[in-house]
């Protein structure tokens, strides 16, 4: 009687667990992008809606990851890190306000 008492707790947990994660939408994967030499590495890069973007500058001066659109503007201090979510599907082009010859695509497909 003991254990069957046990199951259902543990099953009921279970359940409010993905009730709660589904309503808090769980973030996805974090996925890096190194800057070197003045280049976004890799250029292209497909992730899933709800992934995160890592932009990684190993230069010693800022850079950015600025949206052709506006849609979104993320400063990457020389040396550290910088992250943008990307919640909806569809492709974004991108460059670096400092340095405009730095180009880079995010392709997000639908489906987490």
């Amino acid at each position: 009687m003991g254990s069957m008492r046990t199951a259902i707790r543990y099953a009921a947990i279970l359940l409010a667990l993905q009730i709660v994660g589904a309503r808090v939408g769980i973030a996805g994967e974090v996925v890096q992008v190194k800057i070197a030499d003045l280049a976004f590495s890799p250029a292209e890069i497909t992730i899933k809606e709800g992934d995160t973007i890592e932009w990684v500058n190993g230069d010693f001066i800022d850079h950015t990851a600025t949206a052709n659109n506006g849609a979104w503007d993320v400063l990457i201090a020389a040396g550290q890190s910088a992250r943008q979510q990307f919640d909806h599907a569809g492709t974004s082009k991108y460059f670096c306000r400092v340095h405009p010859d730095m180009t880079g695509t995010v392709h997000v497909i639908a489906g987490k």
